[in-house]
């Protein structure tokens, strides 16, 4: 049995991530950590009575195995450090913790043989557009990325976006034609990623989208991946909890237990 607290049990990801841990049976829901979280409804945050509730990360106090991230930027390099440092193997699906903080943590992870896994998306379509924007750049070196989310994402671009777009600078076996675009309005070309544009639209009715165009002399490729539901990252998440038990380092992308 996996014991596993899961951090931001109360947001979205987190409530999904609650109900696929009670679904699985090797897995056990020990601990949750979220702000204002205490005196809630059990029953509505499909919580059993054994599971502990935290407010603050000082607070915590927990046998897990696996510590689930689904919080903020802000919130998530905290979490992640404290889940390391106890020996907890930490599993985060967090996006837009800075390059910086996520170089710290893989070292902190190597030094307390404590490994874990950092998804930018825990969607299989989505790891597996990634890889074939990969592909496709190396006969494809021009590209953009355009990357869909609801409203309420905090971050912008996405994580995913962002790896994407490095994914592809990477890959480019020639270095791509410099547009002599002049932006009439600031932004209009997006941001430059490693050198690829990144656009990100926010939008109501939207869960997370991620679109890839190729172009060359007389066509033109594009690449999409959409999530209708949050149930669709479930089954990275699923995946990677038994997957960080024995990892030693901490690793991006959940490519890397595909």
């Amino acid at each position: 049995m996996i014991k596993v607290l899961v951090a931001g049990f109360m947001g979205s990801m987190g409530q999904k991530t609650v109900e696929m841990i009670n679904q699985t049976g090797n897995f056990q829901l020990v601990a949750g950590l979220g702000p204002n979280s205490q005196g809630i409804d059990r029953t509505e945050y499909h919580l059993n009575e054994d599971v502990k509730i935290f407010e603050q990360l000082s607070e915590v106090e927990t046998d897990a195995d696996v510590w689930v991230d689904f919080t903020v930027p802000t919130s998530a390099y905290e979490n992640v450090k404290f889940a390391i440092e106890h020996g907890i193997h930490p599993v985060v699906g967090t996006s837009g913790v800075p390059d910086n903080q996520v170089a710290e943590l893989i070292t902190l992870a190597a030094e307390k043989q404590v490994g874990g896994l950092i998804a930018p998306n825990f969607g299989l379509s989505a790891v597996l557009l990634m890889k074939f924007a990969q592909e496709a750049a190396r006969y494809f070196p021009d590209a953009e990325v355009i990357e869909m989310h609801h409203e309420d994402k905090l971050d912008a671009p996405s994580g995913t976006a962002i790896s994407t777009a490095k994914m592809i600078a990477a890959a480019r076996g020639v270095d791509p034609v410099t547009p002599a675009t002049n932006e009439t309005v600031a932004g209009a070309r997006g941001s430059d990623v490693a050198g690829v544009p990144v656009h990100a639209v926010r939008l109501p009715g939207y869960v997370a989208h991620e679109q890839v165009l190729f172009g060359g002399p007389g066509e033109a490729l594009t690449l999409r991946q959409d999530s209708f539901d949050r149930s669709s990252f479930m089954s990275g998440v699923k995946l990677a909890i038994p997957a960080v038990i024995d990892a030693k380092t901490l690793m991006i992308g959940l490519e890397n237990i595909l």
